[in-house]
């Protein structure tokens, strides 16, 4: 049995225009500009204003309409809403913008190159090979990853060559041609099943009469896992060699590619772009100024044309076309006037958090020594501003700023805080670059221990536990003691 009844309820919904602000602020320079051009090719009621123009945004409509005794049209809206709106101060203080008139090439630079796959496919068509061999290498050919290795499975090849292509044929057989045709192309160490057969591949290409060719060689086909894991007293008894024997065979070893297939193009057409900074910080007597880049902010008008067309409208209430004209450009207006109001917002809200985080940042950017930052959290920076924290993220996503020490990640300049022996709140930047230096300063023949760094860092007021040293060197792509040894 249905049943009607009554139910209040009480929810939040963001507005379009809320929507529309969120997307743009988290756009970085590159992405807003193709954003706009996007919003411009559909919004035909929108255009870039010229330089030289002095009309402000749409409020410039106003002038077009005032004309003493035009009757009111009796339409579905007033058309008043739309021709005399206020100002909506879109326009900001040229102080915001930044100088720098130079243009970004944004144009992607196209090259061709060639592939792997065509580069491999071109020399085994000039082997002495049958046919189904043929087919099969090329197969094998087709299954390389970008590096030029095979990550396959023999096994699934030989089932993937007989239910696609029809070739019936063995394990053995395939391997056959791996090893004794694909193999062999050009460049050395292509078709590896491994990092260990790669550099194989390699060294064996190589005079084998030399010593240390011939002792790399046999230290990558018997002693492979005590050389990744810096075994090298193990190696020097294994061989009976001395310390320089072992030096100049790791340096032949070195000389190795591990990624034979990186020289060559993954694709046809290779996409080059640069980043563009959406701020620029700049020091003047030893104030910071922050400014966005101009491109951030473009001056946006309602197109002459649409005027025209409202203009007419307004003075001929008769007319179907127009109204019907009228009514399409309302909807337009509308998304124009959004759009610009959004931008505006956005503009504001870039260059009140980038002042806020200058303000906080102030040293770092005099000095430019990452030991200057401070520790900054997004609740800082919003507790400054008065936005919530998820516009203070969408904000800082990936931003790049224009600093006198060069382009910093906005991200980068945010880090956790600890307490020192003193009792000061430092940054944990500023402890991951005591970590790099005592680190790049350590004997690496005797590397110094998660156990050793403690003890150190702690020296020098920073008294942190050996699990947070391993964190960091993790961060930092610091490999542990082991595998830091060198002879």
């Amino acid at each position: 049995m249905l049943k009607q009844h009554l139910q209040l309820k009480l929810g939040q919904k963001l507005a379009p225009q809320q929507i529309q602000l969120m997307k743009l602020i988290q756009l970085h320079t590159l992405e807003f500009e193709e954003e706009l051009e996007r919003e411009l090719e559909e919004n035909p009621a929108l255009e870039i204003a010229k330089e030289d123009s002095k009309e402000d945004d749409y409020s410039s409509l106003e002038d077009a309409y005032q004309d003493e005794g035009t009757e009111s049209i009796e339409t579905d809206f007033d058309v008043n809403e739309y021709i005399y709106d206020d100002e909506p101060s879109y326009k900001t203080a040229s102080s915001n913008y930044s100088p720098d008139d130079e243009e970004f090439d944004n144009e992607s630079l196209l090259t061709e190159g060639q592939s792997l796959y065509d580069y491999l496919t071109e020399q085994i068509h000039l082997v002495n090979i049958g046919d189904e061999d043929l087919k099969i290498a090329e197969y094998l050919i087709g299954n390389l990853d970008t590096d030029g290795y095979l990550r396959r499975e023999i096994k699934s090849i030989v089932d993937d060559l007989a239910f696609s292509q029809g070739i019936y044929t063995t394990k053995e057989r395939v391997e056959d041609i791996l090893e004794n045709y694909v193999q062999k192309l050009d460049p050395p160490g292509v078709g590896a099943r491994g990092l260990q057969e790669c550099l194989l591949l390699q060294i064996e290409k190589k005079v084998s009469s030399d010593k240390a060719v011939s002792l790399a060689a046999n230290i990558l086909r018997h002693q492979f896992e005590a050389l990744t894991n810096k075994h090298y007293n193990k190696i020097i008894q294994k061989y009976d060699i001395e310390e320089e024997d072992l030096k100049d065979a790791l340096d032949e070893i070195s000389k190795l590619s591990p990624k034979v297939g990186g020289n060559f193009d993954t694709q046809t057409i290779t996409i080059n772009q640069e980043i563009i900074p959406d701020f620029v910080i700049q020091v003047k007597d030893g104030q910071v100024i922050p400014m966005l880049n101009s491109k951030n902010a473009p001056t946006l008008r309602v197109s002459e044309e649409y005027k025209d067309i409202l203009t007419t409208y307004s003075h001929d209430k008769n007319s179907s076309e127009h109204k019907q004209a009228a009514l399409f450009i309302k909807q337009k207006l509308d998304a124009a006037k959004w759009y610009i109001d959004a931008i505006n917002q956005r503009q504001n809200t870039l260059l009140q958090t980038i002042t806020a985080i200058v303000k906080f940042q102030k040293d770092y950017f005099i000095t430019g020594d990452e030991k200057s930052l401070k520790p900054m959290i997004l609740k800082d920076v919003a507790d400054i501003t008065g936005f919530d924290i998820s516009t203070i993220s969408r904000v800082v996503k990936s931003k790049y700023a224009d600093t006198p020490n060069g382009i910093v990640y906005l991200k980068d300049l945010f880090s956790d805080s600890l307490t020192n022996d003193d009792g000061e709140e430092v940054s944990t930047k500023e402890i991951k670059t005591h970590l790099q230096e005592v680190i790049s300063k350590e004997n690496k023949r005797k590397p110094l221990t998660d156990d050793a760094l403690v003890v150190i860092l702690k020296e020098q007021g920073y008294n942190i536990a050996r699990r947070t040293i391993a964190k960091y060197r993790e961060q930092l792509n610091i490999p542990v003691a082991r595998l830091r040894k060198e002879l």
